[in-house]
């Protein structure tokens, strides 16, 4: 069964709908894909949806239901999280000090990817899914087998 890493900027699309959003239904709702997420993604789901209601893309309301949403995907296990443990914040740091310089590479968005790195060295994740054109360039995913 393929494992697919969500980042935070792909999983906000699995419950409000914008650009990018039947992609993400495809992937999600294919027969045997798991999904997976850091900690991070939840709170970061969070925030996502207070800048939708701050901007009044969203009412609170909508934000409260889609919160309830996520939460109910975790207790089913539609989505599978995944702690962030000392490796990778070494990992982070690494890849901030080896990318951050030549791109803007951001520190939470290099510690999502460690967290997919380190869940496809597990064997647990095939893909990583982000909407981030900036995360998406980073080597890390690619470059390795």
């Amino acid at each position: 069964m393929p494992g697919y890493f969500f980042d935070s900027s792909a999983l906000v699309k699995l419950y409000h709908a914008e650009a990018g959003t039947p992609t993400v239904d495809q992937i999600v709702n294919a027969p045997g894909s798991l999904i997976r997420v850091s900690r991070l993604t939840v709170a970061e789901l969070t925030s996502a949806f207070a800048i939708k209601v701050r901007t009044q893309s969203i009412s609170r309301e909508d934000a409260e239901f889609f919160l309830r949403q996520v939460r109910r995907d975790i207790a089913t296990g539609k989505l599978e999280v995944f702690s962030i443990g000392e490796s990778e914040f070494t990992a982070t740091e690494l890849l901030v000090e080896r990318f951050a310089f030549d791109s803007r590479l951001r520190a939470l968005d290099a510690l999502q990817l460690a967290v997919a790195l380190e869940l496809r060295n597990q064997k647990l994740v095939d893909h990583f899914v982000a909407a981030d054109a900036i995360l998406c360039e980073v080597p890390g995913w690619r470059g390795s087998p």
